[in-house]
Parts: structure tokens; C-alpha cells; sequence
């Protein structure tokens, strides 16, 4: 089951509008990540990965083991500016891997077959 949606579209594509735009402060990019995260859950619902961004948000997605306690096997953490390139197809996962802007562990936490979100792209 998808998380329930706390971010309504319009604004979370606002949001993303006004990052591409070059927008900085933290209310425009905390909501932007909010909505491409909740993209994320929706498009690949389950519990087997843990997608952290802090501080704006973190999510879980991907069908698979569901854990219960303490920290999940698979983890994917990084940064607002950095996730939001991931999203919206600005910058590659090996790229951003390779650099270290990715800190992912487990069998499943490679997210480059789920990313750039459909609804993260420009239109």
C-alpha cells in the first residue's frame, strides 16, 4: 500500500518548478523532496528500502522483506539537492554514486531502474 499523499501535486510540482528555477529556501525544497518522495512510493510501493533525505523527508518503497525494527537492510541516504537532481533526471545514479553524493547499502537499494520520476520531469 503507497503512502498516504500529504503533498498535493500542484504545489509539489510548484515546488519543483521554482528549485529548477534556482529557488533556495528551505520551505520550497522540503516540499519539492516531499513530493518527489511520495512519487517514488507510488510508483515502487513496498517496504524493503528506506529513502532518507534529510532533513526534509524520508520514505519507504520497494516491494520486498519488510523489516520492523531498528535500521532497515536497505538504505538509500542523501542530500535535498542531490536526491532532487536524482528525481528529476538532472543527474545519473552511477554519476552521483561515483561522486559519494549517495550513501546506499543493501541488495536492493539501487534506485537507478525507478529514477528520473515520471512526475518529477519538466514539462
Amino acid at each position: 500500500m503507497p503512502a498516504r499523499r500529504r503533498t498535493e501535486p500542484a504545489e509539489g510540482r510548484r515546488a519543483l518548478d521554482a528549485w529548477r528555477g534556482g529557488a533556495t529556501d528551505r520551505r520550497t525544497i522540503a516540499t519539492a523532496v516531499r513530493f518527489t518522495l511520495e512519487e517514488l512510493s507510488d510508483v515502487a510501493p513496498g517496504h524493503a528500502v528506506e529513502v532518507r533525505v534529510p532533513p526534509a523527508g524520508a520514505v519507504q518503497c520497494v516491494e520486498g522483506p519488510r523489516h520492523t525494527r531498528g535500521t532497515p537492510p536497505n538504505v538509500v541516504e542523501t542530500d535535498p539537492a542531490t536526491w532532487l537532481g536524482l528525481a528529476t533526471g538532472e543527474l545519473a545514479w552511477a554519476q552521483a554514486a561515483a561522486e559519494g553524493r549517495i550513501a546506499a547499502s543493501g541488495d536492493r537499494a539501487d534506485l537507478s531502474a525507478l529514477l528520473p520520476l515520471q512526475a518529477a520531469r519538466a514539462r
